[in-house]
């Protein structure tokens, strides 16, 4: 097969590339090329979705199928489909959770509500002031991918992505602090978390162009209770730890932020997203989604931890000292 990968130099992009090129077939990766290298094997073709002739340089080209991973603008997606929705044999985008407009309610499947679509580019910094924008964005695009290539749309609502090229710092703050050892703050929560490799998850895309999956997927690995699976992850690796449990009020006073950020805790969910890693991963998983071990996942999310440098600033978790202040009080 020919594929195009509207990406392909980071994360999830780059992964899809790799796992192509890796099953024998011809892929294309249509990238600007700054934020990396394409894998061994695959084809850059350097493009700039921001202007409206961006993907001129693959005018002429076929393809038999497409993964778009656009992740904040709506008129990349638009383009792209312009070029070549109509000759493709199938079409797969990368979508979000954060489509859904309830994560604070118990989910009941993809057809629960969604945000208002928002057919704009998007910029991170517009999104740091508007939290749903980046939702919004994927429901415009999710939205124009089914009305220009109907059933053979592969719609897949991702939920967090974890593993080799993450560029969030959330998942792999844990085993990171689990193999350290010693007492580790956790917050006194029960609520349930869910997460997918993003290995798992390009093999299952590149399995969609490949078997014709089609129609709306939570792109997602099953739902534990986030301290089962610390706990679960602390066996897994053999650590040495004990867990100190404190309370989100707690936390919150001594500016512990859930999810992300500096100063914060992640995986843990705030009362507005309790709900976010409770979503139906039994289609996708019956359609072929198939999540590799905890051992392989955290395994991979080590081996990228210690390539981004263990001691680095972090986008998410707790440093050293943050942990011994709150241990101390």
């Amino acid at each position: 097969m020919r594929i195009l990968v509207l990406g392909g130099t980071r994360f999830v992009g780059y992964s899809v590339a790799a796992e192509g090129v890796r099953r024998g077939h011809e892929v294309v990766c249509a990238a600007r090329g700054e934020a990396g290298r394409v894998p061994v094997g695959a084809r850059l073709v350097r493009v700039d979705r921001d202007l409206e002739d961006g993907l001129a340089p693959l005018v002429g080209e076929r393809f038999d199928a497409v993964v778009d991973v656009a992740t904040i603008s709506y008129e990349w997606v638009r383009r792209a489909l312009a070029a070549f929705g109509d000759g493709v044999g199938h079409w797969a985008f990368v979508s979000s959770i954060s489509a859904y407009a309830e994560p604070g309610s118990p989910p009941s499947g993809v057809g629960d509500r969604l945000l208002p679509p928002k057919a704009v580019h998007g910029t991170r910094e517009a999104m740091k002031d508007d939290p749903d924008l980046y939702g919004s964005v994927k429901v415009a695009s999710e939205q124009a991918v089914t009305a220009a290539v109907g059933d053979k749309a592969l719609i897949v609502r991702a939920g967090l992505i974890t593993g080799p090229g993450d560029e969030h710092d959330r998942f792999g703050y844990w085993p990171q602090r689990l193999v350290r050892g010693g007492r580790v703050v956790v917050p006194d929560v029960g609520h349930e978390i869910q997460y997918i490799d993003v290995r798992d998850l390009a093999a299952w895309l590149i399995d969609g162009a490949e078997q014709g999956i089609t129609g709306v997927f939570d792109g997602i690995g099953p739902s534990t209770p986030l301290p089962a699976l610390l706990t679960a992850m602390a066996d897994t690796l053999g650590a040495n730890v004990e867990f100190v449990r404190v309370s989100e009020e707690e936390l919150l006073e001594r500016g512990v932020a859930p999810w992300s950020g500096p100063r914060s805790l992640p995986l843990w969910l705030p009362a507005s997203h309790m709900y976010m890693g409770s979503r139906d991963a039994g289609p996708a998983l019956a359609a072929g989604l198939t999540p590799r071990s905890l051992a392989d996942a955290l395994a991979g999310a080590l081996d990228h931890e210690r390539t981004l440098g263990v001691d680095r600033q972090r986008k998410a978790g707790l440093t050293p000292e943050d942990e011994a202040e709150i241990l101390a009080g």
